[in-house]
């Protein structure tokens, strides 16, 4: 969940860091710190707790000296509270060694009670500190080899860990070490940088490299050079970013939510670019799995947090198109029940990331027992993708505030894509019938800007009325169910208030004891146009909620006339047909959690304790 990079090369190596930093502060900010070797062959060391801003400002109060080889790391704290002892880097061989980790190295206390056996001291409550001491004491037994050094010492470490390192006696060099955490390289003229992601150097590169689990890499101005935790040189593919960095930057948008939920028509227009053909649905990266597609019974969705909310909305159209049964499950349950799944499953995991530690470890599991494995991912070089036997990337773009917006409805759109293919390949739609769901595809980008243009001011008003509110329920029915649980979590997530999502359906079965006069109810309406019969009984539960007193905001869409004389508010969204209505009905959902945290005066970028890439179990 840290975010890390490192540099080396002919330009003076802090600002390159700070600036490398500032772009992956969303992976942590609870501390921060960076390690430079200076024009004297001396290590400096600067680290505090707090967000970026400080160690900023405690940098121009008093700098520390420059040079060309450095480390950086902002932190979501794992082990130990975030102070500055416990902020990263830490040093070891008296001094002479920095290192910076993301992850967490499970067999740290048995590690650490050795180490202070030997008569090797700690200064912080953190598993990295004995990764460092570790590091150092293999260095001296290697002949002063920094790489030799990072194989002994990966050895002995267990879990979750990409660990960064340089030594005083090694200017020039920065070496890196990964298993099941992010690294990755950015490839320069005469300079090399590493990082948690790309977003660390897109600035100055747009070629990298993605390195593979349990692998080490060392880069010098002059190169790079992978191997295995062996010794055994690797061969890793490079590729371009496709983004660069005034994509990860605000823009003049007060915060990075805002930014990214404008974008929420981009990114679905970008994710359905290059995969329609003739109103026919062909993804390129799915080019040869015909086969594939025609011999699966069943599909299980993987993912977690929004993503999972996703896939239950991809569940509904997989299903009703392509005609196979779908699971969703959250993916840090699925393998620790041993779930039936083999060479007919076909287990499809969903993460922005490409990273989610949960998910990923998931994946490795299904494809250890036989099941196919497909990837949905934002993140080019990620390792969920590298882990799958196939992937569609959504495109899109970098996504920095930490509660998922744009990838979210991209997600959706990725899903819909991959359920048309399989209808077509399995021949359970007619031409016609998957033109028709394209055309409606195609059109959600412009109807997305017209609800942003046309509900945008009075969304931000109804939640700066409901600033002080304490509790928001969401119901839904059918494909709207887990909009109502997208809703509930985009307003626990950066509002801090208690939100919770239910099936419409269920609230007679429990959940209505907790109507009380004044709770302000979220209820989707499904359209009446595509059933009346579930358009009535949503109505009807807006009528049983009311008399209880709650406060309904209603989610319809254009021209529902039966909802105005049981609802409070009612916000609009265009027609669509009934599977494309979730990318509509989330948008105001998405523009009202970032509008009533806005109004509580919370960082809607950068909520407490989350972080945006959760790539520890």
């Amino acid at each position: 969940m840290c975010g890390i990079v490192g540099y080396v090369g002919p330009q003076q190596s802090q600002a390159i860091l700070l600036a490398g930093l500032a772009r992956l502060e969303y992976r942590g900010y609870d501390s921060a710190g960076i390690a430079v070797i200076d024009a004297d062959g001396e290590l400096g060391m600067r680290k505090r707790a707090g967000k970026l801003k400080v160690l900023r400002d405690d940098l121009l109060e008093a700098p520390m000296p420059n040079g060309t080889t450095g480390i950086g790391h902002t932190r979501w704290a794992t082990h130990g509270r975030p102070t500055d002892e416990n902020a990263h880097p830490h040093l070891a061989d008296n001094d002479k060694l920095a290192v910076i980790h993301n992850g967490i190295i499970e067999n740290f206390s048995a590690l650490k009670a050795e180490l202070v056996a030997e008569g090797f001291t700690f200064l912080s409550e953190t598993d990295t500190e004995v990764a460092a001491v570790l590091l150092g004491r293999a260095y001296r037994t290697n002949g002063g080899d920094l790489v030799a050094a990072f194989r002994v010492t990966a050895a002995r470490l267990e879990g979750a860990f990409t660990l960064l390192a340089m030594h005083e006696d090694h200017p020039g060099l920065v070496v890196g070490a990964r298993r099941n955490s992010p690294l990755v390289i950015g490839l320069g003229e005469g300079e090399n940088f590493l990082g948690s992601d790309v977003a660390a150097f897109v600035e100055y590169t747009r070629k990298a490299l993605a390195i593979g689990q349990d692998q080490i890499v060392a880069i010098t101005p002059g190169g790079v050079v992978v191997t295995d935790f062996d010794g055994n040189e690797v061969e890793v593919e490079p590729f371009d970013v496709t983004w660069d960095a005034a994509a990860a930057e605000k823009g003049g948008w007060p915060s990075f939510m805002s930014k990214e939920v404008s974008e929420e028509p981009e990114a679905i227009a970008n994710t359905l670019r290059g995969r329609i053909n003739n109103g026919a649905v062909e993804i390129p990266e799915l080019d040869g799995l015909d086969g594939l597609f025609e011999g699966i019974s069943r599909i299980v969705v993987i993912a977690c947090g929004t993503a999972a909310y996703a896939g239950q909305v991809g569940k509904y159209a997989i299903e009703q198109w392509a005609r196979i049964p779908v699971d969703v499950e959250l993916a840090h349950e699925f393998r620790y029940r041993d779930p039936v799944i083999g060479p007919d499953t076909l287990v499809v995991s969903i993460s922005q990331s490409g990273e989610t530690m949960d998910t990923l470890m998931a994946v490795k599991f299904a494809r250890e027992r036989g099941a196919r494995t497909l990837s949905i991912c934002n993140t080019q070089g990620a390792t969920i993708p590298r882990e799958s036997d196939a992937v569609v990337y959504t495109h899109a773009g970098p996504e920095v505030a930490v509660a998922s917006t744009k990838a979210f409805v991209a997600q959706i759109a990725a899903l819909y894509l991959l359920a048309l293919h399989v209808a077509r390949v399995r021949g359970t739609m007619s031409a016609e019938a998957i033109a028709e769901q394209v055309d409606e595809l195609e059109a959600v980008p412009t109807k997305i800007q017209r609800i942003l243009d046309t509900e945008s001011a009075r969304i931000t008003e109804l939640a700066h009325w409901m600033a002080d509110t304490r509790s928001v329920l969401f119901l839904g029915r059918h494909v709207g169910f887990p909009i109502a649980l997208e809703g509930a979590l985009k307003l626990k997530e950066i509002s801090y208030i208690h939100a919770e999502g239910f099936a419409a359906g269920e609230l007679k079965h429990g959940p209505i004891a907790l109507i009380e006069p004044g709770q302000p109810v979220f209820v989707i309406v499904p359209s009446p146009r595509a059933s009346a019969l579930l358009h009535s009984k949503v109505v009807s539960t807006i009528e049983e909620i009311r008399a209880r007193g709650a406060r309904v905001i209603a989610i319809a869409e254009e021209g529902d006339a039966a909802v105005l004389p049981t609802a409070d508010e009612v916000l609009r969204i265009p027609l669509a047909a009934p599977l494309i209505e979730p990318l509509l009905a989330v948008v105001p959902l998405h523009l009202f959690a970032m509008g009533l945290a806005t109004a509580k005066g919370l960082d809607v970028d950068q909520p407490r304790n989350l972080a945006k890439s959760v790539t520890v179990e």
